[in-house]
């Protein structure tokens, strides 16, 4: 069936917009704190995401429907196997839109300290957690042949897969330095760049090990795939172009990296689209795991109408809110300094015989008042 292929690749498109998008605000969540130094300047941080990161976080939503209107046993198996991965992932993305909304309900600084670290901790545990769980796919899971899962929550933490959650964590935190610099002026803007340099060695050399580890699990053969290949020379650019502080070619090297990063993933996973770390005869494929033909007609319709709404309402909002964000606009203006009469002066539209008449009276009622 033409319609299996074209919805895996659809997913593994959705999951890679996921990452892309949603991945610099996950750094911009974990560096917001350390690049603004008082609260103007980490609102500032945070201002450079707050109209987008709602939207992109929809890029995950449509992944998951998606997976379960054309693939409805790998959905069944995946999330039955995933399950407390999936939960702390929920409560982490919940955390993060929390913090946004309620940080701002209270002008205790100690209130909004908690809301920046507890946005910090969110952001980082997002990717680490779905990139366990991405890992997981590839390097397989207890699986049985009637695809139920057999392990317990210790045999997804294998260390390909944790490796995998690391890789995409540093590479968000580059990403995120990455579009701070690209978003904001002043000192925020020097302090991301700064980070995004002391980031870029480590971010890159979790990339170059997470390429070539991929290669070894998917047994692809000694030489690297295309695919593979433009990820390594890709994080190679990101972490020169991040170190000379080109920001604007530094984010779209990051973007580049992080979309085939994902994609990496899931060309050297197709045809299966779960492995089974017990017989891999049990591995669950794209074709015996899809939904009837029909339903993938249905579904294939419905996605050619809608995606092009969605990706140009995205593509208009990013369009609007394109300006850089400096802190000064979250500061309170300057007080205005108070003008003061002089006793004595004249009033205005008062003459000098009024002052005169003025002082006498002060001076008599001070010398009554002495008397």
């Amino acid at each position: 069936m033409a319609f299996v292929p074209l919805w895996f690749i659809l997913i593994a498109v959705l999951w890679t917009g996921f990452f892309v998008l949603e991945g610099f605000d996950l750094g911009v969540g974990m560096l917001h704190g350390f690049v603004g130094k008082d609260e103007a300047e980490r609102r500032a941080a945070m201002s450079t995401i707050g109209p987008l990161w709602d939207g992109n976080e929809v890029w995950l939503i449509v992944a998951v429907g998606a997976t379960f209107a054309a693939f409805p046993d790998w959905y069944a198996t995946m999330f039955s196997s995933f399950y407390l991965l999936v939960v702390i992932a929920l409560v982490a993305l919940i955390l993060r839109g929390v913090s946004f909304e309620y940080r701002e309900k209270r002008q205790s600084p100690r209130w909004r300290r908690t809301w920046t670290w507890l946005l910090a901790i969110a952001s980082l545990l997002v990717p680490l957690v779905i990139g366990i769980w991405l890992g997981d796919l590839l390097a397989g899971v207890p699986i049985d042949a009637s695809h139920t899962f057999t392990g317990n929550f210790g045999d997804l933490l294998q260390p390909y897969a944790i490796f995998t959650g690391v890789a995409l964590a540093g590479l968000c935190l580059l990403h995120g330095g990455t579009f701070l610099a690209l978003k904001t002026e002043g000192m925020v803007r020097l302090r991301s760049a700064r980070l995004a340099r002391l980031a870029a060695p480590v971010s890159v050399l979790l990339v170059l090990a997470f390429i070539c580890w991929t290669h070894v699990i998917a047994d692809r053969g000694a030489l690297l795939n295309p695919v593979e290949f433009l990820v390594f020379i890709g994080a190679l650019a990101a972490g020169l172009l991040a170190f000379d502080r080109h920001e604007g070619w530094a984010f779209t090297a990051t973007t580049v990296v992080m979309g085939l990063a994902i994609v990496t993933i899931f060309v050297d996973l197709y045809p299966r689209v779960m492995v089974s770390s017990t017989n891999l005869a049990y591995s669950l494929t794209a074709r015996g795991a899809a939904a009837p033909p029909y339903s993938l007609k249905v579904t294939t319709v419905a996605a050619l109408v809608l995606l092009p709404f969605v990706l140009a309402y995205q593509a208009w909002t990013y369009y609007v809110f394109r300006r850089r964000i400096s802190d000064r606009d979250f500061r309170p203006p300057p007080a205005r300094p108070r003008s003061y009469t002089a006793v004595g002066a004249a009033a205005p539209g008062q003459g000098p015989a009024g002052s005169h008449r003025r002082g006498g009276r002060l001076a008599r009622a001070w010398r009554t008042g002495r008397s």
